[in-house]
């Protein structure tokens, strides 16, 4: 059953990502609200600017960490993470002269707690090329439990064995349920359980979920 599932995922032309394309994740995202209630921001941690600044130092201190961008591929996790990871490929283009290639990845039905939380209509997985042998940078929103990225390491097993993996964040906002860490991060932000945190390329909001 679990096969079934992750086979007939979408495949959605990398492009869709791209400046001036429709962003099938941002889209789901804003599309499909926190359970059981709306997000109500209460105010910004980010700016536009402060997040783009954000990005471009993680991908200087990503292509610095590897020296170079030698078998260095990015993969977003759905759906946050995606649109940052783009971000971050389009500046280390512009700064190294290299093309790093980007996939996309769904870890809906690797979770430890699925059935607990909403499981995305249209979440794509999109891993073209092979891991093994490269350095893999996961790329998300927000780390928080550590259970997402659990995930996505049992993921990536099926793409191949990679040299390393990375985890690249923009937001690390603590409680953290199992050993896990960000090589890279935008910001460190305390936060109590019960709060919501928001990341898109326009900003960082935090806030609470409402009841509807």
């Amino acid at each position: 059953m679990l096969l079934t599932s992750i086979e007939t995922v979408k495949q959605v032309p990398r492009g869709l990502y791209g400046s001036g394309g429709a962003q099938v994740a941002e889209r789901e995202r804003k599309l499909t609200p926190p359970r059981g209630g709306v997000f109500v921001p209460r105010g910004q941690v980010l700016s536009t600017e402060d997040v783009h600044r954000a990005l471009t130092r993680i991908a200087h201190e990503i292509a610095e960490q590897n020296r170079g961008l030698r078998d260095v591929v990015l993969v977003g996790l759905q759906t946050g993470g995606v649109p940052l990871a783009y971000r971050i490929a389009s500046v280390l283009e512009e700064v190294e002269g290299v093309a790093v290639p980007v996939g996309t990845l769904d870890v809906a039905f690797y979770r430890d707690d699925i059935g607990l939380r909403p499981v995305l209509p249209e979440a794509v997985t999109d891993i073209s090329f092979d891991l093994a042998g490269k350095v893999v940078v996961l790329v998300d929103d927000v780390l928080f439990s550590g259970r997402t990225v659990r995930a996505a390491l049992d993921a990536l097993a099926d793409y191949g064995r990679a040299r390393a993996v990375r985890l690249a964040v923009m937001i690390d906002r603590g409680h953290r349920e199992l050993p896990i860490r960000p090589d890279f991060v935008g910001k460190n932000l305390p936060t109590r359980p019960d709060e919501q945190v928001d990341v898109s390329l326009d900003g960082v909001l935090l806030g609470e979920v409402v009841k509807r």
